[in-house]
């Protein structure tokens, strides 16, 4: 069992004791995706397992929030904001700034791309990077466009 899949649910026992409700329910909807998700993948919940569970819950959040913004609905906004503070402390910092694009110019020298044609070369070789769990691959995408013509 996974270390941050034990503190998620020493989490869930904190915040239920403490009354709070919200977070209690923000949780363990986080940790029914943990499960659903070892059960369709057939694997043990592991570091990674939780970390990519949250990571897709918190970027359909932020979808969500666009659309909410859109239909008016300030309080669904204000929800899903709440709930991906809570689950983002469960996540490794992503790799941005620098040494994201140091690691993208990296790849971009190793692949030989130079047209946007060949961008899915580079996306190839950070996918295997030894920390693409790490990289904002929406940040990437945006530095190798403009890096390639």
């Amino acid at each position: 069992m996974s270390s941050l899949y034990n503190q998620l649910r020493a989490d869930i026992i904190t915040a239920l004791k403490a009354r709070e409700s919200e977070k209690a329910t923000g949780l363990r909807t986080a940790d029914a995706g943990i499960q659903r998700a070892s059960m369709d993948t057939e694997a043990a919940i592991d570091d990674a397992l939780v970390i990519s569970t949250m990571r897709k819950a918190v970027k359909n959040m932020t979808d969500a929030n666009v659309e909410f913004a859109k239909a008016g609905r300030q309080d669904l906004v204000d929800n899903n904001d709440k709930e991906i503070v809570w689950l983002e402390a469960y996540l490794p910092a992503q790799i941005t700034g620098d040494k994201l694009e140091a690691i993208v110019v990296d790849a971009l020298a190793k692949s030989g791309a130079q047209t946007k044609r060949e961008m899915g070369k580079v996306m190839g070789l950070l996918k295997s990077h030894p920390e693409a769990g790490l990289i904002d691959f929406g940040a990437a995408s945006e530095i190798i466009q403009s890096k390639l013509v």
